[in-house]
């Protein structure tokens, strides 16, 4: 299989929906509907702050799981924070190796401190899955 970077199949900041820690989660539900995602970066509170995501775990642990109210708790509350971050110019290779190392589906992609994107689990086997199809 060719090198193929993360650049290559990340979405990009434009496409990736946003919120602050201090919305409520029920502002958040909605963003995540009406986005049709299964997550939502968090966005910092400062240029020292770091990242974060919310994903339907999280919502789904703090709200079912714990008795949550989804009009008293605020993202902060739920959020999984720091959210592993990447550069662009890293081989998917590597990027499937952290995902798969800690568990996690997404990772943010940063440069100079700056979310440029996201890349997904989806993304990275969608390539495996093209690959497959071309040795057929």
């Amino acid at each position: 299989m060719k090198q193929i970077f993360v650049r290559d199949i990340m979405s990009g900041v434009e496409n990736i929906p946003m919120i602050s820690p201090f919305a409520p989660v029920r502002d958040l539900l909605v963003l995540m509907s009406s986005n049709d995602r299964r997550f939502v970066i968090v966005e910092r509170t400062n240029e020292h702050d770091a990242f974060g995501i919310v994903t339907y775990t999280n919502v789904l642990e703090a709200i079912f799981s714990e008795d949550g109210d989804m009009d008293l708790l605020n993202v902060y509350d739920i959020a999984t924070k720091p959210i592993m971050q990447i550069v662009s110019d890293l081989d998917i290779r590597y990027a499937a190796q952290l995902m798969v190392r800690y568990g996690v589906k997404h990772l943010i992609v940063t440069w100079e401190g700056e979310l440029t994107g996201l890349v997904s689990m989806h993304d990275i086997a969608s390539v495996l899955m093209e690959e497959a199809k071309k040795s057929m």
